[in-house]
């Protein structure tokens, strides 16, 4: 049996690469397809020595540094890649990568990390980022984003079986497209983020400096609570912004070596989490280092906290709603049990997406087992 992998643009090993790294170890002899590959050498090592072939956005100007620019042509570009040799097509998809050509006879499994990001939730801050704020252009930009949605539910008819990383995008797979899903939660690596019951004063967070993870919100709230110290991890274009704003309490870190960043979140005294994220994976492996969390009540979250037992939800996105529950926090009499924080964290280990994800698989194909696993983690 012949299996594709196929993914979107890369331009580093983050959240959605590390199910392909998984879809990798499982599928060993799969060939790999990327919209784009802009990887650093330093970050490859997830890709188990193969090298994508990619298609023509990969050799546009600048795509490099403004590959997401280049979205409108991206339905194009995934259309163009040739799956015809292959039984099986593996997509993971938070753009167009399901939106590759099958043909009758072929299977489709698509992981959704979300449905077309840029074109559904994220449109706004989509135009901001492209610099396209008023005028000619952004009523244009808004017409493509339009022709992008159109796009993006066609395309959901090309795939066979729907995986969804969290039960919060397994209902936005039911919205837009009409189709029910299985969620396998992404792989965190629990082996790493091992348990600490040594807990310090500091909160903790760590994310990408960008708008939506909503880090000024976290900002606002320790500047109304002088007395406790937050340090945030994590690189992105708002890091300069973000250090100019900060409260005298508050500590921009800029990026930290991974041996670092599981350090912090198991010394932390809270992991503090304010995005709506489609999973969280860092909040999953704050939650591996026996770390309580204090996080919005929104999103995949949901599925990674049990309120009043590994962490406490914020329920606005709002300073005052955070300031609220740090104090409920603090005034909680019961200890926090780590022991059981990193246990409830376990559902979500590398061979628990291994063997979960194989299941799919088996269902929709009906293969064998020996074509393609069990693995057990470190295989």
């Amino acid at each position: 049996m012949k299996v594709a992998i196929v993914h979107d643009w890369s331009v580093g090993y983050a959240g959605s690469e590390r199910v392909v790294e998984q879809l990798i170890a499982l599928f060993p002899q799969a060939d790999l397809h990327f919209v784009a590959d802009f990887i650093p050498d330093a970050q490859r090592a997830f890709l188990a020595g193969k090298t994508p072939t990619t298609t023509f956005i990969q050799n546009l100007p600048w795509a490099r540094r403004l590959v997401r620019h280049y979205l409108p042509l991206m339905p194009m570009a995934v259309e163009t890649i040739d799956l015809s040799g292959y039984d099986v097509i593996l997509s993971s998809s938070h753009a167009v990568a399901k939106g590759v050509l099958s043909a009758p006879g072929q299977i489709h499994i698509c992981y959704c990390h979300t449905p077309l990001r840029y074109a559904w939730d994220l449109q706004h801050e989509y135009l901001r980022e492209a610099g396209l704020t008023h005028g000619i252009r952004r009523a244009a930009a808004i017409g493509i984003l339009h022709y992008l949605r159109l796009w993006d539910v066609r395309t959901a008819h090309g795939v066979d079986r729907f995986v969804a990383n969290s039960n919060f995008i397994a209902g936005r797979i039911r919205r837009v497209y009409s189709r029910d899903s299985v969620v396998v939660y992404p792989p965190v690596d629990t082996e790493y983020y091992t348990l600490s019951d040594d807990k310090r004063s500091y909160y903790f967070t760590a994310s990408r400096l960008v708008p939506y993870k909503r880090i000024g919100l976290l900002l606002d709230a320790f500047r109304q609570m002088p007395g406790r110290r937050l340090l945030v991890a994590g690189d992105g274009p708002d890091l300069d912004r973000y250090r100019r704003a900060a409260p005298t309490n508050v500590e921009l870190l800029g990026p930290v070596p991974r041996s670092s960043l599981r350090q912090l979140m198991q010394h932390a005294r809270a992991f503090v989490f304010a995005a709506e994220e489609d999973f969280g994976i860092v909040l999953a492996e704050a939650q591996a280092c026996g770390t309580p969390a204090i996080c919005y009540g929104r999103g995949g979250a949901l599925d990674i906290v049990v309120d009043e037992q590994t962490g406490l939800f914020f329920r606005q996105p709002t300073a005052e709603s955070l300031r609220e529950t740090v104090g409920r926090f603090e005034a909680r009499t019961a200890r926090w049990d780590s022991h059981h924080i990193r246990r409830n964290a376990l559902r979500f280990s590398i061979q628990s997406f291994r063997d979960n994800f194989l299941q799919v698989f088996h269902s929709a194909t009906h293969a064998p087992e020996e074509e393609c696993g069990p693995l057990q983690v470190g295989s």
